[in-house]
This record gives C-alpha cells, sequence and structure tokens, in this order.
C-alpha cells in the first residue's frame, strides 16, 4: 500500500465524514423546531419532503461509504499483517529445517552444507 494511497484513504474519509455531519445537522434543526405536527411546513409542502428523503438517502449513502473506506483501510492492515505473519513463519520454518539438518549431522558436514549454500547463493547473484 502506498503513502498516496493511504493519503487519499484519509483525505476521502475526512471530507466524507464532514458531509455526514453536516447533513446529519442540517436535518435535525428542523425537525427539533417541530414540536407540533401541524405546525411543521414539511408536512404540508410534499417538494420538501420529497427533498428531506432525498437528503436522508443521500446521508445514508455517504455514512456507506464513509465505513466502506474504514472498511478498505482495516483490510489493506490486515493484509499487510498476514504479509508480515507468513514472512515471519517461512522464516522460522527454514531456521528450524535448518537446525533439522544440523543436528542430525557432524561438525564437518554442517560447514560443507553451509559453504556448499553461500557459494550457490554468490552464484545466483552473480
Amino acid at each position: 500500500m502506498s503513502k498516496d494511497s493511504q493519503y487519499e484513504d484519509s483525505v476521502s474519509s475526512m471530507v466524507l465524514e464532514g458531509i455526514k455531519h453536516r447533513l446529519l445537522s442540517a436535518f435535525r434543526a428542523p425537525a427539533a423546531a417541530c414540536h407540533h405536527p401541524g405546525s411543521c411546513t414539511l408536512s404540508r409542502n410534499p417538494a420538501a419532503g420529497e427533498e428531506l428523503r432525498r437528503a436522508k438517502i443521500d446521508g445514508a449513502i455517504t455514512w456507506l461509504r464513509t465505513e466502506l473506506l474504514e472498511m478498505r483501510s482495516q483490510d489493506r492492515e490486515l493484509a499487510k499483517t498476514l504479509l508480515e505473519l507468513n514472512s515471519e513463519i517461512q522464516k522460522l520454518r527454514s531456521e528450524q529445517e535448518l537446525s533439522k539438518n544440523s543436528g542430525s549431522r557432524s561438525p564437518s558436514e554442517i560447514q560443507g552444507f553451509e559453504l556448499q549454500a553461500s557459494g550457490q547463493q554468490g552464484k545466483e547473484a552473480e
């Protein structure tokens, strides 16, 4: 995961969170001012009611996007952790195999094995 994509995710998250909060606060205020059902103009105006429903849907979509961005970020972190764990497991397996092989051999055989392995690595590097 690159730093640019992390930055984009962070910025997107902050922008979406800001939009979500503005939408929520914008539509809480009229509802709080309406104590009596007959006194609200929104209930008399179908266009305003439709606009309110659309705004609520937009707010819900914004919230979903925010949640999905957070889940993507968590997914990337989990993938990174799993890759690190896999690498560590492979390293431990190699060490275990080496110690198992060295336990059944004499010291001169171990030295020959290590020299042979380092020689092969040197040839591969060329």
